[in-house]
């Protein structure tokens, strides 16, 4: 505890620092955030559109980033986000001024690669810090924690057990079930045709004296026509001829 509280500090003390200067100097802060600036405004609208329109506004806006940065790290409040976030301001801070392989001058390309390799220092001990837990289980470890202790809830609360005893149950009640209704049906159909033997009997019987009826009167009614007809024939014929 007592390494955090003067690491902390120590690592914010930079970032402060380097804040208020660019604020100071917002014209050569500008210069060193011009690639990190031209980098961004090249990026899709929707990201572009949020990063202001003149260099030395964005060199403001990421030294009041490094300055709130450093104090809520140095303080102790959110130190792994504040972290993650100074981390961001690296590049646009410092790290675009000391681009040492566009250098031509032997002396001035080593002393812009140290400066360069510092800031990448930075950002490796930033990265640490925001990974930090103080000790703390991390949110994943939480996370399966709380979810294997769910599942021995659970299974505790419903052992396989009992699950295999009450689906055993089901099963003895609804093979029960089948078997009545297959019982019940089989009474039914013997019922069924018990009853509708007699009546295809009598219906049969029915429908042969219906059939000998309507042929009877059938005859009857075909001689009746004929005769009806050749009276018919013969008025006509007399009508005719008369």
């Amino acid at each position: 505890m007592l390494m955090r509280k003067i690491a902390r500090p120590l690592l914010a003390a930079a970032f402060i620092g380097q804040g208020v200067d660019a604020l100071r100097r917002p014209q050569q802060a500008g210069q060193t955030a011009r690639p990190a600036f031209d980098g961004l405004k090249q990026l899709p609208d929707e990201i572009a559109a949020k990063v202001p329109s003149d260099v030395e506004a964005f060199a403001k806006a990421n030294a009041l980033v490094q300055i709130g940065g450093g104090a809520l790290l140095a303080s102790g409040r959110l130190p792994r986000v504040a972290a993650a976030v100074l981390a961001c301001t690296v590049v646009p801070g410092s790290a675009g001024g000391h681009m040492f392989w566009a250098e031509s001058d032997p002396q001035r390309r080593t002393e812009q690669r140290q400066a360069f390799l510092t800031d990448v220092s930075l950002i490796g001990g930033l990265m640490i810090a925001a990974a930090d837990t103080e000790g703390k289980p991390s949110l994943g470890w939480r996370a399966r924690r709380a979810a294997r202790r769910t599942y021995r809830r659970a299974a505790t609360a419903l052992p396989t057990t009992s699950g295999d005893t009450a689906l055993e149950a089901v099963g003895d009640k609804v093979s029960a079930g089948l078997l009545t209704g297959l019982e019940h049906g089989r009474e039914l159909a013997e019922r069924v045709s018990a009853k509708a033997g007699p009546l295809l009997e009598s219906a049969g019987e029915r429908g042969a004296q219906l059939a000998e009826v309507a042929a009877d009167r059938g005859t009857e009614l075909a001689q009746a026509a004929r005769e009806g007809a050749t009276t018919l024939a013969g008025s006509a014929r007399r009508r005719l001829f008369s």
